[in-house]
């Protein structure tokens, strides 16, 4: 009988991994996410919003830094421009036959 603290214990470790492994699986790649992005912002909060690019190219030229990045998931894709480390454009769509990641 005095193993059953230990059992309850293994069970509400379990169901809170069970319930953080389904957060985690939602995705960042909204439209809500998206419309909360707005120009000059800085690179790092929208990568705390969205999460590590799925694609990125940079570009360096004269002391000017320009970057886009790409978050995909499914047939939804947001673009991001960044100019100095701050958004400069945006675009959000839905694009058939986009990779799933």
């Amino acid at each position: 009988m005095h193993f059953q603290p230990f059992r309850t214990v293994l069970i509400l470790l379990a169901l809170v991994l069970a319930s953080e492994l389904l957060v985690s699986c939602e995705s960042k790649i909204t439209q809500a996410n998206f419309d909360r992005i707005e120009t000059g912002m800085p690179r790092a909060e929208v990568i705390a919003l969205l999460g590590e690019p799925t694609e990125a190219s940079s570009i360096n030229f004269a002391g000017l830094s320009g970057t886009s990045a790409k978050w995909i998931k499914g047939d939804t894709v947001i673009t991001i421009q960044f100019f100095n480390e701050k958004v400069r454009l945006k675009k959000f769509s839905r694009e058939p036959g986009a990779a799933a990641h």
